[in-house]
């Protein structure tokens, strides 16, 4: 996805050789303009299967998610990272280590929103090591609900996500694949 592409030339900020900051157009500040493309772009990848539900993790995924369960017209489940007191019966749950955090938090979903009726396109900002997208496949398969698809907005093909995730069997698809970030430069597969 080319408009991707510059937009992460252009703004995004590589900390290091493992970390890319995007916060000035994705995770924090959002450029709505970019998340309406990549909706569009999810919704073009992903026609061929009938999606009743897109599932995500907050808070980074929902943006992106947000916008592809637009172009299905489905809702969008965020898995929250933090309990709160409306939402303590009949969880699923599932813990993962987030990779930028560098800490254990656990994956919340009400069970009312998701069932075994569901075909649920998983999407979330990056791929690095897979934790958040493997915790959202245990939620969904508590349920019994089918796993359409797995879309990341970025992909770090150095790090082992894809390899941990292809195991299931379930379609991978990134709009915008970083084959290195070293020396301080953005390279991509095309």
């Amino acid at each position: 996805m080319e408009l991707l592409k510059k937009t992460i030339l252009e703004k995004g900020i590589v900390l290091s050789d493992s970390i890319l900051k995007v916060d000035s157009f994705i995770n924090h500040q959002v450029n709505p303009v970019l998340m309406r493309e990549i909706g569009k772009e999810f919704k073009k990848l992903f026609s061929h299967v009938k999606i009743t539900k897109v599932l995500t993790a907050e808070s980074s995924g929902i943006a992106p998610a947000l916008m592809t369960a637009l172009e299905f017209g489905v809702d969008l489940i965020f898995a929250r990272k933090r309990q709160s007191l409306t939402l303590k019966d009949d969880l699923l749950t599932a813990e993962v280590f987030s990779f930028t955090k560098q800490e254990v938090t656990t994956l919340t979903v009400s069970r009312q929103h998701i069932d075994r009726s569901d075909v649920v396109l998983l999407i979330d900002d990056f791929l690095a090591n897979g934790e958040v997208a493997g915790g959202l496949v245990k939620v969904s398969e508590q349920v019994g609900a089918k796993i359409a698809g797995f879309g990341f907005v970025i992909e770090k093909t150095f790090q082992k996500g894809r390899a941990m995730l292809e195991k299931t069997g379930i379609a991978i698809e990134s709009l915008a694949r970083i084959s290195s970030l070293a020396n301080g430069k953005i390279t991509f597969i095309d």
